[in-house]
């Protein structure tokens, strides 16, 4: 295998882990400027594609294509685990694409059925909570999101229906809730009651991925995940409006705020009736962490550092909004999480950045609350999406700039240069 394959190879292996294409390319140029600086190579890297080229020789560009962010999360962290040792070199570029890579593949995530409809149910019922949602809603998003995991793992299993899953699993969602409320006798619906159950639909690791490229100027790949990101979201939110318009739903508009205005929301209605005081939000900020740990394949470890997450950015918004405002302290909060992220993902964890950001995401725009502006209908929550997504873009390039500089270099006012495929040296 040629060292061209060889990184082709390693490429592949980064996407299919849900790494970005900025991260992807950066990763594999460090690699190798530090284990083949002989090799000249140049990479391209797409959202499933890793091309390949090098400078001298008669050989060919090698393309290689990878289903992105197939793996679970426990084996991302095996793979971000095994280039933290290629770098160091307690590896060779031969034993990870061989051994250390059946090693990756072959732990799989078990019961993925299961764990699917758990964790959705436990992300839907802590949203709803967080939300402050009345308990009858909590308790409806719950049980109509156990049946909705069910059903869209079921339908992504048919090819040409895949595309339409979030149209359909959407609808049925609302058709259920609604239903469900009008037996309980209740008239209107907390909009969080609806979105609640659809929530682990929403792309965020794509539009993660989005923006850590948007922000480092790789915007054919960075945009192409948003579009496709919005799009999605677009389906879902159609799929709410044709299920209230078919089953004659009302929703109640005034429900459709920002987490951090959830706070200021005094409930005085009966039993079921009544909402949550805030002293479950923290219960809910841990179900939410849980139930996407559980989906989507992440061990006990990797569970406690989703937690730490997701508490980080609830304390920071809830904390810093009533005196930046939401917007502004949207940004901070994505900036000061960014850098945790990148932290962690450095440390003998290993853990990618990705993977930290991710849950904390669902408690920002454009996460569920870019869901629930789009489908409220309403100019003033989509403006407010809009604005707080372009804070977000900005708090994660700060962040970036923050962790991913080389201050040290810049402080001793060593020049950097480019070697080969573009890695970083000191002059």
């Amino acid at each position: 295998m040629t060292r061209s394959t060889q990184f082709a190879q390693l490429g592949a292996l980064l996407l299919e882990a849900g790494f970005s294409a900025t991260d992807t390319r950066d990763a594999l140029e460090e690699i190798r400027a530090r284990r083949a600086p002989e090799q000249e190579l140049a990479f391209a890297v797409l959202p499933e594609a890793v091309f390949v080229s090098p400078a001298e020789g008669s050989e060919g560009s090698i393309l290689r294509m990878s289903l992105a962010s197939s793996l679970s999360t426990r084996q991302s962290a095996m793979v971000s685990r095994m280039m933290h040792r290629l770098r160091d070199g307690e590896i060779s570029l031969e034993r990870a694409l061989g051994a250390e890579q059946d090693r990756i593949r072959a732990a799989w995530m078990r019961k993925p059925l299961l764990r699917w409809i758990v964790g959705n149910a436990l992300l839907a019922g802590g949203l709803a909570v967080l939300f402050r949602c009345p308990w009858w809603a909590v308790v409806v998003s719950t049980l109509v999101a156990a049946l909705m995991g069910a059903v869209a793992v079921l339908l992504r299993r048919i090819r040409p229906a895949a595309a339409i899953v979030p149209f359909v699993i959407a609808l049925l969602s609302t058709v259920l809730v609604s239903e469900s409320a009008s037996m309980l006798g209740y008239t209107t619906v907390p909009l969080f009651a609806v979105c609640a159950p659809i929530a682990i639909l929403v792309p965020g690791a794509m539009i993660t991925n989005a923006l850590l490229e948007l922000t480092s100027a790789d915007v054919v790949t960075g945009a192409s995940r948003l579009v496709y990101g919005v799009v999605q979201l677009g389906f879902m939110a159609a799929g709410v409006a044709a299920g209230s318009a078919w089953i004659g739903l009302e929703i109640d508009q005034d429900s459709a705020f920002l987490l951090a205005d959830v706070a200021g929301i005094i409930s005085a209605d009966p039993a079921w009736a009544s909402l949550p005081s805030t002293v479950f939000s923290w219960i809910g900020v841990a179900a939410v962490a849980i139930g996407i740990s559980l989906a989507f394949g992440a061990g006990y470890r990797l569970t406690a550092v989703s937690i730490a997450a997701m508490g980080v950015a609830y304390a920071l918004l809830i904390g810093l909004a009533p005196f930046w405002g939401n917007t502004v302290a949207t940004g901070a909060t994505a900036a000061v999480l960014f850098v945790i992220a990148r932290l962690v993902e450095r440390s003998s964890f290993a853990i990618p950045a990705t993977i930290t950001f991710q849950p904390a995401f669902l408690l920002l725009v454009p996460g569920t609350v870019g869901l629930v502006a789009i489908t409220s209908f309403d100019i003033d929550p989509v403006a407010a999406a809009l604005a707080i997504f372009a804070s977000l873009c900005i708090g994660t390039k700060l962040g970036s700039i923050i962790v991913d500089t080389h201050w040290w270099r810049l402080v001793t006012g060593r020049r950097i240069v480019t070697v080969g495929g573009g890695a970083a040296q000191p002059e």
